[in-house]
């Protein structure tokens, strides 16, 4: 559910505000909330008694965990046995809901008014989509972000590989393969966030902002991730994951060696197919362009194993102990990998071309 203040009603001004209201699920986003977020957008985006956009998250956990997990693992769950398709994935509702993220994330990224998202509390997957490709991102003391999808199967979608990718030092890899979060200085240091408000702070900073002002903030302290730039530059240069995992190893510190017992419990093919996208992304000016890689690697995703076999394990189940389909890093192929990234047939491809330039 996303509630949406306009002038007019109260709380909202002259300033929109969408709020995302799932509380109990963290505000997990769902197709019904990306399209609800899409239209107020791009009614506000021209509209002139709108001079700015807010998004926020309901409740104190956070402003989104992420995309609904649960409705993805049925799709999967059918989709990776049986010999199934492009085409069968493609019209999953998994897909369909993807497609439209995806422009959503697009019009994010291209809005041409304010566009204030407050990462309070947990910002996860979906929830980095809807906030970090934005022109005013808001970290607070209680904020903890991720992208977590190489331990379900998955790869750092949303435009995720195009953000991380962009992050010098290898910082962007180490965050994607070890799919753990960071805090509000590590955000802003990478550059996934801009200003930082202690949490009971940021109701007062909005009220005081107006519009064409710079944004109020506060000094978040020293990044512990950007700290460990050093030894993180030098292992995950590696050419393929096993091979990042052995330069950890060698370093033989506490740091990597856990960074490297960490990505080893990931999918191993998962794992392949991110850090391939990070590298063709790191050059490509383009978020939409990522976006379409990200939707091969999607639907790719769906079919293979690995995708059902992590929710079960992390979200279903809660057992904690996936059974990947590769049993060890070095075990994935070429061939698997490039499978992956193989053109979809043209009528399955993200019609990104049929997207109105948004924000206009």
């Amino acid at each position: 559910m996303v509630t949406v203040d306009t002038p007019g009603t109260e709380g909202g001004g002259s300033v929109g505000t969408i709020t995302l209201n799932r509380p109990k699920a963290i505000n997990a986003l769902d197709h019904e909330m990306a399209l609800a977020m899409e239209q107020a957008l791009l009614g506000w985006a021209v509209d002139g008694e709108i001079s700015a956009a807010i998004v926020r998250g309901a409740g104190e956990r956070g402003l989104c965990a992420g995309g609904d997990i649960v409705a993805i693992h049925r799709d999967a769950a059918v989709l990776s046995v049986g010999g199934k398709s492009d085409a069968d994935a493609a019209a999953s509702p998994s897909a369909a809901f993807w497609r439209d993220e995806y422009r959503l994330n697009t019009l994010i990224s291209r809005y041409r008014k304010p566009y204030v998202a407050i990462m309070d509390g947990i910002v996860m997957g979906g929830g980095v989509g809807i906030s970090a490709h934005g022109n005013i991102r808001v970290v607070t003391d209680h904020t903890k972000l991720g992208m977590p999808e190489v331990g379900i199967g998955f790869i750092p979608d949303v435009g995720g590989t195009h953000l991380l990718s962009k992050v010098p030092d290898e910082l962007g890899t180490y965050v994607a393969l070890t799919a753990g979060t960071i805090r509000a200085a590590d955000a802003i240091a990478i550059g996934l966030a801009d200003h930082y408000i202690p949490a009971d702070g940021v109701a007062a900073a909005l009220q005081w902002w107006q519009p064409g002002e710079a944004f109020p903030g506060a000094d978040p302290g020293e990044s512990a991730l950007a700290e460990q730039r050093g030894w993180i530059r030098e292992a995950f240069a590696g050419d393929s994951v096993a091979d990042i995992i052995a330069r950890c190893r060698a370093l033989g510190t506490e740091e990597a060696t856990k960074a490297a017992g960490i990505i080893e419990a990931k999918s191993p093919l998962a794992a392949a197919v991110t850090l391939r996208a990070l590298r063709e992304a790191a050059p490509r000016q383009d978020l939409a362009e990522s976006l379409r890689v990200e939707y091969r690697l999607a639907l790719r995703s769906l079919l293979n194993p690995d995708m059902a076999e992590g929710i079960r394990a992390q979200v279903i189940d809660k057992d904690r102990n996936p059974t990947w389909r590769h049993s060890d890093h070095a075990a994935v192929t070429a061939e698997e990998v490039d499978a992956f990234f193989a053109p979809l047939p043209v009528e399955l491809e993200l019609p990104i071309e049929a997207w109105i330039a948004p924000g206009a």
